[in-house]
């Protein structure tokens, strides 16, 4: 186990570019995320998340099938999925059954294009379940230039769609363009899924899109200080995952869901102990 956690050899691997290139892929994936958490927790889209990141991976493995950058494949793959979420998913009550539906399909032909890849296993394992070399300085240029294009347009829709996500009944009466603003943020969620896929895989892309947010709003009832939170746990768990991850060399996941759990637990058994306060 001593050798398992070897910090000389995590700080050792400190020194090469790729791992300091990771790092910061992780931090831009650690504030993206944690801005928007809280409004997907709010708008109730964890399955909707979900769905997307399994149209990320099938974008991701055609892009290995085709010999393109992972990040552009997956990338293509979210974003298609999201605008296919927010234009079917016109009623609440169709969501759930419209995400199924895409998701089952995303799956499908995802494994079909790595049955068809013959190159590296690792690429693929990678896909599923993220690997700390999985970001090279083109995906991380990518990565930095969508995380900003994404941080830019919530800027700009914030208020609206924050009002729209509490109360869409009050928001259409005064109208609030509610469908439009739906259809926008499901695009910015794809976008931040397909960041998050590079870095975690697709299978635990809700580890950091969800669980920090879930943790910071069973702490606090203000939007304000579950965004602040939320961000805090999603740097905590990316980048203190990536350092775990390096001295053994096994997938970044593990180590990123681990601690974003923890922070969960933690933040669960806070809430319970300060609504007995009250």
């Amino acid at each position: 186990m001593e050798n398992f956690f070897d910090w000389r050899l995590t700080v050792q691997l400190l020194g090469y570019d790729f791992v300091r290139d990771m790092l910061l892929a992780g931090a831009v994936l650690g504030l993206v995320a944690g801005l928007l958490g809280p409004l997907v927790v709010t708008r109730r889209m964890a399955f909707a998340v979900h769905g997307t990141s399994e149209l990320a991976f099938t974008g991701g493995a055609a892009a290995l099938l085709l010999g393109v950058g992972v990040g552009y494949g997956a990338l293509a793959g979210s974003v298609v999925a999201a605008l296919l979420l927010g234009l079917l998913s016109v009623r609440d009550a169709d969501r759930d059954s419209v995400i199924g539906a895409i998701l089952a399909f995303g799956l499908g032909l995802g494994v079909l294009f790595q049955a068809l890849y013959s190159g590296r296993a690792a690429n693929k394992f990678g896909l599923l379940t993220g690997q700390v070399v999985s970001v090279g300085s083109t995906d991380l240029w990518l990565l930095i230039g969508s995380s900003l294009a994404v941080l830019a347009v919530l800027a700009v829709i914030y208020r609206p769609l924050h009002f729209a996500s509490v109360d869409p009944a009050v928001a259409v009466a005064r109208g609030v363009p509610v469908h439009a603003l739906t259809v926008v943020f499901a695009v910015l969620v794809g976008v931040a899924t397909a960041l998050s896929v590079q870095v975690v895989g697709a299978l635990l892309v809700l580890s950091l899109m969800i669980t920090p947010a879930a943790a910071a709003v069973r702490v606090t009832a203000s939007p304000v200080k579950a965004t602040v939170l939320a961000v805090v746990f999603a740097e905590v768990s990316v980048l203190g995952g990536m350092l775990l991850s390096l001295a053994p060399g096994v997938p970044v996941s593990v180590f990123v869901t681990t601690v974003s759990f923890l922070i969960y637990l933690v933040c669960r058994v806070a809430g319970r102990k300060r609504v007995r306060a009250r």
